[in-house]
């Protein structure tokens, strides 16, 4: 009995320190390596996907997550990830930042630091043009969005006589509204924007985005919890983009005027 309470001592230590050599120093282990590794999307415009032609992944989130990388003078390994996995990926250590179109909120918080406010958005859905006015036109209906997402819980608090349908990702859900399954597809404005924006020519015109929020969604950049170097680095490196310009211009280039997704920039990065 004593030999078991021993073994299962040394395990319960080793499983902590396990823990803590995840939290530990990222940011000096990345240098070291010389590589940062992000988690981020790869099939969602405009902030994270293939470009058709370098095969690349591009996007708002990806141009943040060059310019730490830079700034930290380190290569950066993009590793594409889900909204139900990219916690899981963080906390593993398969990841080293979650830049992922993940919005900050307590329940998160307790488990994961997040980086200020990068992009500030609002949940609202695509539905067919002309469909829904307001949410009483999509009670009791059938709403797509994506699995592990804030816009889960968020669209089932707003209208809770609603069927929410999770696919793995927001073409999944979108291809679900354009065949009929689903009333509506449900997440942050910018998100629906770039859906839009990439839906082929014989589909312009027959969904739109009715001004319908249920919700605020601040992004953060997401890491480990207590990784307070890296943490720390990514704020001040975030907050030097914002005065210098360079979180303005790739907001405008992803979401300016000229964009395949315009949207005005109604935020600045603060602490």
């Amino acid at each position: 009995m004593k030999k078991l309470v021993t073994l299962f001592m040394i395990m319960a230590l080793a499983t902590l320190t396990a823990k803590a050599a995840l939290a530990g120093d990222t940011l000096a282990d990345a240098k070291k390596k010389g590589v940062l590794v992000v988690g981020c999307k790869d099939s969602l415009p405009p902030f994270g996907y293939i470009d058709e032609k370098t095969r690349q992944i591009v996007g708002y989130d990806i141009d943040f997550v060059k310019a730490i990388a830079k700034k930290m003078g380190v290569k950066l390994e993009l590793k594409p990830v889900t909204s139900a996995s990219r916690m899981p990926q963080l906390q593993e250590g398969h990841i080293d930042i979650i830049a992922a179109t993940m919005t900050k909120n307590a329940e998160r918080a307790k488990v994961i630091d997040f980086s200020h406010t990068y992009f500030f958005t609002g949940q609202k859905f695509i539905t067919k043009t002309g469909s829904v006015k307001s949410l009483k036109d999509l009670e009791g209906k059938r709403i797509g969005t994506a699995k592990g997402s804030t816009s889960e819980q968020n669209v089932k608090n707003a209208i809770p006589t609603a069927t929410v349908l999770s696919f793995d990702d927001y073409p999944q859900a979108f291809l679900a509204l354009q065949q009929g399954k689903v009333a509506a597809v449900t997440t942050d404005e910018a998100i629906l924007a770039g859906i839009l924006a990439k839906t082929p020519k014989n589909l312009k015109g027959k969904f739109e985005i009715p001004n319908v929020q249920i919700s605020d969604e601040p992004y953060g950049l997401g890491m480990r919890k207590d990784d307070t170097n890296l943490v720390n680095f990514v704020n001040k490196t975030i907050l030097d983009m914002e005065k210098s310009g360079e979180a303005k211009k790739i907001f405008d280039k992803w979401f300016g005027p000229k964009s395949e997704a315009p949207l005005k920039r109604n935020f600045k990065i603060t602490i």
